[in-house]
Formats: C-alpha cells, sequence, structure tokens
C-alpha cells in the first residue's frame, strides 16, 4: 500500500532510543505509514544491531527492528548535533527517547527546547522506572521489569527458581503501551492543539498484563504461587507429551470446554463432581484431571489427539518452535510471515505488521537500513547544503 493512504501518512517520528520497547514502538508506527527517523549516534550504533546471531555480520535483529525506518547519525551531546535536532523537532510529530532522566536537559534539548520550538510535539519519554521516584536514576531494562513486577516470581516450577523469559517480554509489552500512549496524545493533540510528554516506565505495562494481584492480595492477602504449566485459575492447564514425542498445551478456561476435554477422554463421570463447577475448584483437583488428560494423550499422536480435540470444539495447541510456526497453516492464512527483498541479504522472512486493517494496511516497505545511510539525504531535506553537512561531519556531530 502506498505510505500516502496508510492510516499514520504524514506522521513524522524521530526515534532516538535503543533496545528495545522505544525503537518497537517506533517500528509499529512506521508499519502503519509514519515517517520513522531512527537517530544513532555515530560512533555508537543502536545495540541492537549487534544483537543475536547475524548473517555476513549484519545483524538480523536490526533488519526487524529497523523495518520501515531512515537512518540517521548526530551526537546529541555536541552543539552541532543539539542546533539539528531542534530543527528536525521543529517539523515533527513525536519523539521517542530512553536516556536516563535529565540527559536530555543536560545536552540543551530536554521538554523545555523541544516544547518551544514546536508546541504541537509529543515527547514519548521511554525509560525503566520512569521520569520520577527512587529508582529513577538507575539504569533499567525489560529484565529488571520481569524481576520487579512479579512475573519472575510466578514463573517456573513450584520446587524451582524463579524464572525469567529467553526473549525480550517487559520490553515488547512496552512498545505496545507505548505506541498505545502516542496514539492517544496525538488524539489529545487534536483537542487541544498541544502536544504533551508521555512518561512510560517498563516496569508497569507488564505488572498490568500480570492481571489482578495486587487486588487479590490488597483484599485477600493472597500472594500467587510458582504453578508451573498449571493454573491456579482452571484445570485441566498443563502441557501433555503424546506417544509421538510432541507436546500439546490444554486449556480449560471455560466451563463448556472443560466439559468437553472430560467426555473426549472417556472421563465424563468427573465432570457430575461437585467441584467441578468452577474453574477454581477443578485448579484444586489438578492432579486427577491431568492424569485422565494425560494418560489419554500419551496414546495418541499429535496430529490424532490436536485432530480430536478439534471436532470435539476443545481448545488444544501444539507445542511449536519456531521451525513450526514457518510453515503452521494458520499463520500462513494470516499471512503472519511475509517476506521482503533486502539490498545487503536478499528476500527475508520475519513477522509481518501487528494487525490487519480493512481499508488502510500497514506494510513493511523496507527491512532495518545500515547505520547512518540517509544521513546525507535527511540534512538535505531539512535545507543543508554539502559543505554544511561535510563540516558538521568532521567536526564528528553526524
Amino acid at each position: 500500500m502506498s505510505t500516502t493512504t496508510a492510516p499514520l501518512s504524514g506522521l513524522r517520528v524521530l526515534d532516538l532510543a535503543t533496545l528495545f520497547a522505544g525503537p518497537l514502538a517506533a517500528t509499529m508506527l512506521g508499519d502503519f505509514g509514519a515517517e520513522v527517523i531512527k537517530v544513532e549516534h555515530p560512533r555508537k550504533p543502536d545495540p541492537s544491531r549487534g544483537h543475536g546471531p547475524a548473517k555476513d555480520g549484519i545483524g538480523l535483529w536490526w533488519k526487524l527492528l529497523g523495518r520501515n525506518k531512515r537512518t540517521l547519525t548526530l551526537d546529541l551531546s555536541s552543539p552541532g548535533g543539539r542546533d539539528l535536532l531542534l530543527r528536525l523537532a521543529e517539523e515533527t510529530d513525536v519523539i521517542i527517547e530512553n536516556f536516563r532522566p535529565g540527559t536530555l536537559e543536560r545536552w540543551g534539548v530536554g521538554w523545555e527546547e523541544l516544547h518551544a520550538v514546536n508546541p504541537r510535539l509529543v515527547l514519548a519519554r521511554v525509560t525503566g522506572f520512569g521520569q520520577s521516584g527512587p529508582y529513577a536514576h538507575r539504569p533499567g531494562f525489560g529484565t529488571l521489569a520481569e524481576a520487579m513486577s512479579g512475573f519472575a516470581a510466578v514463573t517456573g516450577e513450584p520446587d524451582g527458581p524463579p524464572t525469567l523469559p529467553p526473549f525480550g517480554l517487559a520490553d515488547s509489552i512496552a512498545a505496545l503501551a507505548t505506541a498505545y500512549a502516542v496514539m492517544t496524545a496525538l488524539s489529545g493533540r487534536d483537542l487541544t492543539g498541544l502536544g504533551q510528554v508521555v512518561d512510560l516506565a517498563i516496569i508497569e505495562p507488564i505488572l498490568t498484563v500480570l492481571g489482578p494481584q495486587p487486588l487479590w492480595y490488597d483484599q485477600l492477602g493472597y500472594v500467587q504461587p510458582r504453578t508451573g504449566n498449571r493454573s491456579r485459575n482452571n484445570a485441566p492447564r498443563n502441557t501433555y507429551r503424546t506417544c509421538d514425542g510432541h507436546w500439546v498445551a490444554v486449556s480449560t478456561s471455560a466451563q463448556s470446554v472443560a466439559e468437553r476435554v472430560m467426555r473426549l477422554v472417556g472421563r465424563p463421570e468427573l465432570i457430575e463432581e461437585p467441584w467441578f463447577a468452577t474453574g477454581t475448584t477443578r485448579a484444586e483437583h489438578a492432579d486427577e484431571l491431568d492424569d485422565a488428560v494425560g494418560h489419554w494423550i500419551a496414546r495418541r499422536t499429535r496430529e490424532d489427539v490436536v485432530s480430536a480435540f478439534d471436532k470435539a470444539e476443545a481448545a488444544v495447541a501444539p507445542i511449536q518452535d519456531v521451525r513450526d510456526v514457518m510453515e503452521d497453516p494458520q499463520y500462513r492464512a494470516l499471512g503472519t510471515i511475509t517476506e521482503i527483498d533486502d539490498p545487503e541479504l536478499g528476500p527475508l522472512r520475519m513477522q509481518n505488521v501487528l494487525f490487519r486493517l480493512s481499508r488502510t494496511p500497514g506494510s513493511i516497505r523496507w527491512a532495518g537500513r545500515p547505520h547512518g545511510a540517509d544521513t546525507d539525504e535527511i540534512l538535505t531535506e531539512l535545507g543543508l547544503s554539502a559543505p554544511r553537512i561535510a563540516a558538521l561531519r568532521a567536526e564528528g556531530a553526524l
């Protein structure tokens, strides 16, 4: 789809952030037509370029995180970089940054200066702990949010250690929240004519996703324990191994589904037990329910189990690794994995845009660009001459 008909066409975003929440939020905006300019230090590129596996020396994570972004190098701590950021801000709708609180102010490009040159600007400040409070000065990463929020405390087996996710969970949740916050602030701008500051702490969105734990503790003194793959809210809910060595996951959040599962596995008499009537009381009998479901599944192949559950309208899914995901017929039908052509690496397959719009869908126009690839083009558009660009580069501002 042409960017002129994309829903965020005409929106300009400066991505000053690194690793990972802020940049991912900018990626989400870019996927739906926003013009995103990725600003990186001339001598210290976004660390995501060096995270994880690389091909031909080119980081693959960056190809995903940097898609639909033009890349500009700028040393914001230098006088030349400061002046250029303020000039860019004049024609920008959103700036996303994740420096420690006070850093932009120290460089002379804090909210006061940015708002002065563009009262309609939205500044999204994405940090580990927010802009105020006793921890605000600390370096913050998603791992710390996963630990502090209570996520790690409830994840893992009952007799095992707290468990952290092997991917950027808190950062990704924060990215979704940041994109939502930015669009909310822009909607507010439509009403008031003025931009504002978004203060997003990575430790907060993941706490919201964890559900009513604070409410439970406040009202009942209840602290949710680690339960492995089981749930304190319903049963059977677990992973089960099939006879061909695969695994499947079963969920029975709905009472009707729990009843269908028990009929399917040949234990309809359990439905008549008084304790079967609610998810909470079913969870108290998880051993008995897991035994019934696990015994039935263990005698069948994964294909047979999934087929039988499907016919019974019971909820099951195979435990898939990325190889399975790439071939899964449902993901294929949705177009969840898409292929784009990259000038550096050729055809690349990656996740598609996050959701589908019927009239103005998003698109991936290009994968992550080389460090500073668009610097001259962007500054020329800003009105700088070639000699001025060369001088700024010579003094280290670019």
